[in-house]
């Protein structure tokens, strides 16, 4: 094997350019063609016609009123009439970034940082093709832990590899503190959960305006990654599950569900308090500011100020990859906690396509837990509320003795349904650390993707999957879906993914032709339909039937990528790469996922989740 270096900005370098660019990467305008127009009433938009992947994308179509002033915290508005000559305004640059907090204790390379941006971030991109005609729609949500990362991801090559036959909608919406704020002093003078109510309007403005791109607003998937997918879950949940028609597909990858608490309650009244003493705006300010209240001062306060805050308190606040602003019970939006409402089936949508990768613990959970005392002190950092009977049984479902005394230092891939499982090794660590990994993955990331599942089987359709290509970490599967720079996944993979996820935006199924998941490889193996031997087999997934699609890849040359003194990962290149798709059980599934994920599910209440 070679030992390859990697400077590893995770979720962002592998899919995104961090210019303004008007075009995708390794694509070209058009010299001839004029440049593509839409009116939408409150102005003329005028984008730019890409002839490599024969698209219309418009950028910075600003879907709200900036969210500045006395509109912080509030909910979102309609967009003023532009002001500029014939309201023709140009579409053509990214939008700027909303002000970024980052995670706490996680290190600068993986991308999760805190920067200045600009409050003024309410945009949405649009990739159409020329002359659409009531096409379906993707609606994006951004992943990023409710706090960092924006619109960059390109999704022109999944549509070009489905035959230009959907429309994007790439989304922005309020981060950190300026989406998330919670308190009863929010409640009282504002609104709480801002940032889901801005993917809300951006979900009303596709129904009012995506009819001018060409698109159907009838036929709308909503999709998203990591805390965009726990926003689409959300979205789903939302106003207890009361259905408006706003989307009819979902689509989650590797869904964020970490705890949520009552707005209320003393996790985020204290991260609101610690915000508001940061910003110069706590109780013992308020006299010489004069200002009524600690909310009013926020709201008067300079943008510098207040993002400072937002990104010192939740890179202060916390344990490792943890971020401090995250959406809260309103008894509004949000009414139960995810796993108590999915259990009562409300929510909307038709159908879901959800995945999660094999390793999502990584690079999210602390990566230096080498023995059982450091594994009990992480268990306590991060689920204070577990009582003495629950950890024990966390023990006794996880292990723990095993992986302890059964660290060899050799990692590998498990097979998922026979050998060693993910408890005790896999490709990113072995012993007691990997056991620290798959409690993350699965209490947050596996677990509740299967809740969410399950809810989705009963009367609706629901199809489950996971990713587990080399290095199958938190935020790697980005590759498959957008334009990738890293150059992985490998082609072949790419487009046989891009096939499954356009074929469910399009055709309600994902459920694809032999010959596009196979790529034409010829060594590649995939499930046959015996019942139709040109199509693959993938059941819909259901608690009685708990049938999943695991993908991989094997060939190619195996190198070792380093990205920090704790971290490295393996990662297949090269010519020979061919797909391995099979069916699996969710329920027997590393040693047992199922019942570890009925634990999880008894104790929600005090995760809480």
């Amino acid at each position: 094997m070679r030992r390859v270096a990697s400077s590893f900005v995770l979720a962002l370098a592998i899919v995104t350019d961090h210019a303004s660019a008007a075009l995708p990467s390794g694509s070209t305008p058009s010299a001839t063609r004029p440049a593509p127009q839409v009116d939408l009433g409150y102005a003329v938009y005028e984008g730019v016609y890409n002839e490599t992947y024969n698209l219309n994308t418009w950028k910075s179509i600003r879907y709200a009123a900036p969210p500045i002033g006395n509109l912080r915290w509030q909910a979102p508005q309609p967009p003023l009439n532009a002001t500029t000559r014939n309201r023709i305004v140009p579409a053509v640059d990214q939008p700027p970034w909303c002000p970024q907090s980052g995670a706490y204790g996680v290190p600068s390379v993986y991308g999760f940082n805190s920067n200045l941006g600009n409050e003024d971030c309410l945009y949405l991109n649009v990739y159409a093709p020329p002359a659409a005609e009531k096409l379906p729609v993707l609606v994006w949500i951004h992943g990023g832990g409710y706090s960092v990362f924006s619109a960059t991801y390109n999704p022109s090559s999944m549509i070009d590899d489905n035959s230009n036959g959907f429309i994007t909608v790439e989304i922005q919406y309020r981060l950190g503190a300026f989406g998330q704020l919670a308190s009863a002093d929010v409640r009282r003078h504002g609104k709480l959960n801002v940032g889901l109510l801005d993917q809300r309007f951006a979900l009303e403005w596709v129904q009012k305006y995506i009819s001018k791109f060409g698109g159907d607003p009838t036929r709308v998937t909503l999709g998203g990654e990591s805390s965009g997918a726990g926003s689409v879950m959300y979205q789903s949940l939302a106003y207890g599950g009361e259905d408006l028609g706003l989307f009819t597909n979902i689509i989650l990858a590797s869904t964020y569900v970490p705890p949520i608490y009552q707005f209320n309650d003393s996790v985020p009244t204290s991260n609101f308090n610690d915000f508001a003493s940061a910003a110069g705006c706590g109780e013992t300010s308020l006299t010489k500011k004069h200002h009524s209240s600690v909310f009013d001062c926020l709201v008067a306060a300079d943008t510098k100020v207040l993002q400072n805050a937002s990104g010192l308190v939740s890179t202060t606040n916390g344990y490792f990859g943890s971020f401090s602003w995250l959406p809260v019970i309103d008894h509004d939006m949000i009414r139960y906690r995810p796993s108590e409402q999915l259990q009562l089936g409300r929510i909307s949508g038709k159908r879901i396509l959800i995945g999660t990768n094999a390793n999502e613990g990584v690079p999210l959970t602390n990566p230096n837990v080498t023995t059982k005392s450091e594994f009990d002190a992480f268990i306590s950092s991060t689920l204070p509320h577990l009582t003495t009977s629950d950890i024990f049984t966390l023990n006794q479902l996880y292990d723990t003795a095993t992986a302890q005394a059964g660290n060899n230092g050799t990692r590998f891939d498990t097979t998922g349904d026979g050998g060693p499982t993910a408890n005790t090794v896999s490709g990113m660590a072995t012993g007691i650390q990997q056991t620290a990994f798959n409690v993350a993955a699965e209490s947050i990331f596996q677990c509740p993707s299967q809740w969410i599942a399950e809810a989705f089987s009963s009367g609706r359709q629901a199809w489950k999957y996971q990713y587990s290509l080399d290095p199958a970490y938190h935020g790697a599967d980005l590759g498959a879906y957008f334009v990738s720079t890293s150059g992985l996944p490998n082609p072949g993979f790419q487009r046989s993914f891009h096939r499954i996820w356009g074929n469910f935006i399009i055709n309600d199924t994902p459920v694809i032709c032999v010959k596009d998941a196979t790529g034409g490889m010829a060594n590649a193996t995939v499930p046959i339909d015996t019942t139709h031997p040109d199509q693959i087999s993938w059941p819909q997934y259901s608690a009685q039937d708990a049938t999943f699609m695991n993908f991989n890849t094997t060939g190619g040359e195996v190198s070792l990528v380093t990205v920090t003194e704790e971290l490295s990962y393996y990662v297949r290149t090269g010519a020979g790469i061919v797909n391995t798709f099979r069916l699996a059980n969710a329920t027997t599934w590393e040693g047992g996922r199922g019942d570890r994920c009925r634990f999880w599910q008894s104790i929600a209440p005090r995760v809480p989740n």
